[in-house]
């Protein structure tokens, strides 16, 4: 949720923000807002809307400067407006914020300002950041010190950006909410750096970077950077690190959506999720050799959105290991399970910046649990807080909804679920090892095929406008219908649910009507179960689409079918999941809708 970037030392440091707020739009895009510190101010400008109207406003008034920040926006206090974009400014001016995250005790510290005369132009709770830092200046604190002072009145999680009149220097800090600090090396005694709260903001720029970590305040200026933590004496070192991500992944290319350029790079995303990970009918996992889960007794999987979906899927696999696991929405982790030394706690995140998830590995945590982690980026908050952490190596996905992202988590979660039921007492491995990890193997091969050979199109066009879009499916294939209809919502605002096909006639075939398609996931050993349960939906005068392995008969239930290449049955879920994000993906785009910036959501969730 929302982005920050700042830079110091740029040449033009309007153009350098504006180019890091196009790279975050996907964090936030209800409002956007740069602060440039200009020789004779702070000159702000900000926005509603999506970056071009910022990019308009800068383009007839471009504030020059080498030192500023910026900000784009998703909304959780007061709507988007000119007055609540940020940067916001304290009462005389002199002091800039931006901010991502929430301080809870906000209205307090409101309340508190105003009695001692300041005004509130917005409905934030960031405005009351720079509101104190200038309180604590005209009380003859120098600027760190008040910066200092203000973090210990805030309660609540952020990451910070701040300008002080008269001062080419930045100054930040974050807790629970992440920040990165960018390193250019211009081979000369110029020096350049940026902050930002994703290194694609500035990965253009620079790959050398220092992942900040909770607690951490740094002073960036044109000598340097200095850096402490709230919670240490003195300064602190933080190594840096190269990204291995590159400016052109992060970018469209020639695609009009990132989210279609993501479908089409699952194969290349899935070969970096299982390179050198398989060993014949065994799995290798650097980060978890063999061994690593003895005395793992039962499992707990927390996650949100699409990661839970992935995280259900793992959950049936080591239930069906033997060992006793469950997957939860994070956001309902609370005391209503038994957690100790013998629960191992795994949070799956994209990101791993999801603040409800961290919540709940940290829940675990306290009550002894051992945790790990499945995460797509390195350096974030769960790989920090974690015991350890699997990646899931797919490279940067940009597009809100999540694609190349869930079928690789989803590979990651079924390594490491072998490594895990080979390791536990409690655990089996599969007696097809051999042949399903050389199914897995090949699978990125499927992806290609499918990418190939896909009807999609035809299916979308052939049920655009229809009142309702259901999914259905059963064992493995039941969480890909449930991130099928999640998909097919977050990107076509359509009214789109997922069931277990045995459930739709104890309730939801009372909303079925003539108007209404159901997607019918027949792929995996439970197929031919789900197509009885869609001629019971037929009956009712609903459209099918079957999505099934070549060769299945559908007995004449179907109206249109999507085939799947030929895969293991319990892989073959994901490849009609593929299916699935298409269909989504050319409906929305018949509709017209805002495929990678869907209204209301955000890439990265970093609010409770």
């Amino acid at each position: 949720m929302c982005g920050i970037i700042a830079c110091i030392g740029a040449d033009d440091a309007a153009g350098d923000l504006l180019t890091g707020l196009e790279n975050l739009e996907y964090r936030g895009y209800d409002s956007a807002g740069v602060a440039v510190q200009n020789g004779s101010g702070i000159a702000v400008r900000k926005r509603a809307g999506q970056i071009s109207e910022l990019d308009a406003a800068v383009a007839s008034d471009t504030p020059a400067g080498r030192v500023g920040i910026g900000h784009t926006r998703w909304s959780t206090h007061g709507p988007p407006t000119d007055e609540n974009a940020h940067p916001h400014t304290s009462q005389s001016g002199r002091v800039a914020v931006v901010h991502n995250g929430i301080i809870e005790n906000y209205e307090a510290l409101r309340a508190r300002l105003r009695e001692e005369g300041y005004t509130f132009r917005s409905d934030t709770d960031t405005e009351v950041v720079p509101h104190l830092v200038e309180h604590y200046m005209e009380e003859g604190l120098d600027v760190e010190t008040a910066f200092e002072r203000t973090l210990d009145d805030l309660e609540g999680s952020y990451a910070i950006a701040l300008l002080v009149d008269g001062e080419d220097v930045v100054y930040a800090a974050r807790q629970d909410s992440p920040l990165v600090l960018g390193l250019v090396d211009e081979g000369t005694d110029r020096q350049r750096y940026y902050l930002a709260s994703d290194v694609p903001a500035f990965l253009e720029f620079t790959d050398q970077v220092v992942y900040l970590e909770d607690g951490d305040v740094v002073t960036v200026d044109g000598d340097g950077y200095r850096l402490t933590n709230r919670h240490e004496d003195g300064p602190v070192t933080r190594t840096p690190e190269t990204v291995e991500w590159s400016a052109e992944e992060t970018g469209k290319g020639e695609y009009d959506h990132y989210m279609r350029k993501e479908i089409d790079a699952q194969p290349e995303a899935l070969r970096g999720t299982l390179a050198g990970r398989i060993d014949g009918d065994d799995v290798h996992l650097e980060e978890f050799p063999p061994g690593t889960f003895e005395g793992v007794e039962h499992v707990h999987l927390l996650a949100c959105g699409t990661s839970y979906h992935a995280a259900l899927v793992a959950a049936r696999q080591l239930t069906r290991a033997g060992l006793p696991t469950s997957a939860f929405r994070a956001s309902e982790y609370y005391d209503l399970q038994p957690v100790d030394e013998s629960t191992l706690a795994v949070a799956v995140t994209q990101s791993g910046e999801t603040a409800d998830t961290l919540g709940a590995l940290r829940r675990a945590r306290e009550a002894d649990a051992r945790t790990a982690a499945v995460t797509n980026v390195v350096g974030s908050s769960v790989s920090r807080e974690a015991d350890d952490t699997l990646y899931i190596r797919a490279g940067p996905e940009i597009g809100v909804a999540a694609t190349k992202t869930f079928t690789s988590q989803v590979v990651a979660l079924t390594l490491l679920t072998h490594r895990i039921a080979s390791d536990s007492e409690a655990g089996t491995v599969r007696e097809d090892a051999a042949e399903f990890l050389a199914a897995l193997e090949a699978f990125p091969n499927a992806v290609e095929e499918l990418l190939a050979t896909t009807d999609a199109r035809t299916v979308s066009d052939d049920n655009m406008g229809r009142d309702a879009h259901f999914f259905i499916g059963r064992d493995f294939e039941y969480p890909v219908a449930l991130e099928g209809a999640l998909k097919f919502k977050e990107i076509t605002y359509e009214h789109a649910e997922g069931f277990a096909s045995g459930e739709l006639k104890h309730g939801p075939l009372a909303l079925v009507t003539t108007d209404t398609t159901v997607y019918a996931l027949l792929t995996g050993e439970r197929g031919e179960e789900t197509l009885k349960n869609a001629e019971e939906a037929k009956a009712r005068g609903t459209h099918v689409v079957a999505i099934a392995p070549e060769g299945m008969d559908v007995g004449g239930v179907a109206g249109e079918v999507l085939r799947v290449p030929d895969t293991h049955p319990d892989l073959a879920g994901l490849l009609a999941n593929v299916q699935l994000q298409l269909v989504s993906y050319h409906t929305a785009y018949g509709l017209g809708r805002s495929i990678d910036k869907p209204r209301n959501l955000a890439k990265s969730v970093t609010v409770e």
